[in-house]
């Protein structure tokens, strides 16, 4: 069985700073691409930063410069380093991971349970 399990949501001003870290654990053969997706109240969930196993990045244009996606393909765990956060960066964050659980399975879609991060002086 795979869990992510994701955390380090919380209540900051804007301008602030936050760090997300989500780890996948159980009985997986690979890792392609991990992810952090994001649901503001009403709205649909929306993609935030992606990186590959080798390392490729790719960003919402709302969040370049400011968010900073990374992850340790050792521990299987991935990263969101968010700077300068605005009020409109609130939202439940879920971190996404594309896994197999062997060589012979597809790429699989799973998600974390979800982290709040509010922005709010």
């Amino acid at each position: 069985q795979v869990q992510l399990v994701d955390s380090g949501g919380g209540l900051v001003q804007p301008g602030g700073s936050l760090r997300l870290s989500c780890a996948a654990s159980g009985n997986i053969f690979s890792i392609n691409v991990m992810g952090w997706y994001r649901q503001a109240p009403g709205k649909q969930r929306e993609l935030v930063a992606t990186i590959t196993s080798g390392g490729s990045t790719n960003y919402a244009d709302s969040v370049k410069g400011r968010f900073t996606i990374s992850r340790d393909n050792v521990k299987n765990t991935v990263y969101l380093q968010m700077n300068s956060l605005k009020p409109e960066d609130t939202a439940v964050y879920y971190c996404n991971a594309q896994l197999k659980l062997a060589s012979y399975n597809g790429w699989a879609d799973y998600w974390g349970q979800g982290t709040q991060v509010t922005v709010s002086s």
